[in-house]
Formats: structure tokens, C-alpha cells, sequence
């Protein structure tokens, strides 16, 4: 593999992690399209863990200051006392839907629908789905506003994404909007309730990094890759947060409408 191809896969996967058009399909489809080398574990595992590090480094004051509401409202038992413990709690609670049902079932998800045409056909439900998302985009909620059964629904939205092609920013942006949020506090939302998956995914890729035998790909592959995909996340998910303050989600939608049509089209009757 080149620099110029680790750039570009580390651009991928910062860029399609946090918008709403799925990295998983990008993934899968890009490098097909595009006649690039495969990644192995160890580029896969570095990419995960950049866009982990973008994620983590922008919401840093986020994330203190929730972790510290969820343990002083522990000390004082009043769990749910102040906004930013209920929102951890929120989180907590939005993540049990994919460890609990999700997880056992993604190797079956992973398997019989990772081939690129599967992965084009679920870009097609994302694209349903941002314009169902906008539809139903109803309400002025944000985060003191919202509810348990916000918390649970917006959750098994994300379990959506198990499925190769289905974004899981969009979907959860989409669970949002279905549950009154406005748009911007559904956007922070999905990516606050996507740390511990997008964490648990990087954990797994960086274990998978042990298993593999041997390195395909020099240092430098590595290092850019894993650069690329940092630099990339953040900006995509500063860029997502003012964007979604003035405009909809139509035009993602009409991307991966595009660009999973014109796939399809190819392989079908392009040889």
C-alpha cells in the first residue's frame, strides 16, 4: 500500500465514522471502486483507534464533565440530580441495546452481509432513513428534555447499524428527531452515545492487531493512516455540528442514494 492509499483510508474512515453516510459501506465499496490494496488488522485497528482519538479529544470537556456529575451524584445517591449525570446515565442506557442484543449477533450480521453489493443496498436504507429522520423532525428538545425512552429507542436505532452500509451516526441522529430532539442536540447526541462503540470497535481492531500474522504494510503506512483518520474525524464532526444548525439532512441522503445506486449499476451490468 502507498502513502497516497493510507491517506486515503484514513480519510474514509474519519470522514464516513462521523458523518451520516456509514464508514462500513465506505470501507467496503471504496476500495472496490477504486482497485485500492485490502487494509489488514493492523492499518484497520490504527484508523479505528485515530478516529477513537478525534472523538475523544473534542468532546474531552463533554466527557469530564459527565463522568464527574455521574460520580458526585453516586456520592450524594442522588444519581440523576443534574443534566450531565442523567446524560451519562442516558448513555449507558442507549448503549445496553447493542452489547445486549447487538453484539452476539453482529459476526451473523458481518458475514452474510459484508459483500459489496449488500454493503451498497443498506447505503440505500441510509438514505431512507435520513429522509424519514427529516420527516418526522418535529420538535425543540435537547438534553434536559429528554427521557428515559428516549434513551432506550434512540439505542435500538443504533443497533441498525450492525448492518454493513447502514450509517450509525445517521441512524441515531435519525432515533433522535423520531423522539422531538432538534437537530443539533440529536447530532451531539449521537456522537456522545457513539464513544463506547466506536471505543469498543477500536479496542477489538487494536486486539485483532496481536492476532495478525506479521505487518503487510511499512511504519509509514501505519503512522499516515492512523494521522489521516484522526485529523479527518474532528473536523467532520465539527463541520457535522454547524452544519446541522442551518441545513437538513437531505443532501447525505441523496449522496448515498447516488452513490449506492450507481454501484449496484455497475455490478450488475457493468461486468
Amino acid at each position: 500500500m502507498s502513502i497516497i492509499e493510507a491517506i486515503i483510508i484514513g480519510f474514509i474512515q474519519g470522514a464516513t465514522e462521523f458523518l451520516p453516510i456509514s464508514s462500513s459501506g465506505h470501507l467496503v465499496l471504496l476500495p472496490e471502486v477504486f482497485q485500492m490494496t485490502n487494509p489488514d488488522l493492523t492499518l484497520i485497528g490504527l484508523v479505528h483507534a485515530g478516529t477513537l482519538l478525534a472523538v475523544l479529544i473534542y468532546f474531552w470537556r463533554d466527557l469530564w464533565d459527565i463522568v464527574t456529575a455521574v460520580l458526585q451524584g453516586l456520592a450524594k445517591r442522588q444519581p440523576f440530580a443534574s443534566t450531565d449525570a442523567r446524560l451519562g446515565w442516558f448513555i449507558v442506557v442507549g448503549t445496553l441495546p447493542v452489547v445486549v442484543l447487538g453484539l452476539p449477533l453482529e459476526g451473523f450480521f458481518e458475514e452474510i452481509f459484508s459483500s459489496p453489493r449488500a454493503a451498497a443496498g443498506f447505503l440505500l436504507v441510509t438514505a431512507v432513513l435520513l429522509v424519514l429522520g427529516e420527516r418526522m423532525l418535529s420538535g425543540k428538545k435537547d438534553i434536559p428534555q429528554m427521557t428515559w425512552t428516549d434513551a432506550i429507542i434512540i439505542g435500538l436505532f443504533q443497533m441498525v447499524a450492525l448492518f454493513p452500509g447502514v450509517s450509525r451516526s445517521g441512524s441515531t441522529i435519525v432515533g433522535g428527531l423520531s423522539r422531538g430532539l432538534d437537530r443539533p442536540t440529536a447530532a451531539r447526541y449521537s456522537f456522545l452515545l457513539g464513544i463506547p462503540a466506536i471505543l469498543g470497535a477500536g479496542l477489538q481492531a487494536i486486539l485483532d492487531i496481536f492476532s495478525a500474522n506479521g505487518s503487510d504494510f511499512s511504519t509509514g503506512v501505519y503512522i499516515t493512516s492512523f494521522i489521516a483518520a484522526g485529523v479527518t474525524g474532528y473536523a467532520c464532526i465539527h463541520w457535522l455540528l454547524t452544519w446541522v444548525k442551518n441545513h437538513t439532512l437531505y443532501g447525505f441522503a441523496a449522496y448515498v442514494a447516488l452513490f449506492g445506486t450507481a454501484f449496484l449499476l455497475i455490478s450488475f451490468f457493468g461486468g
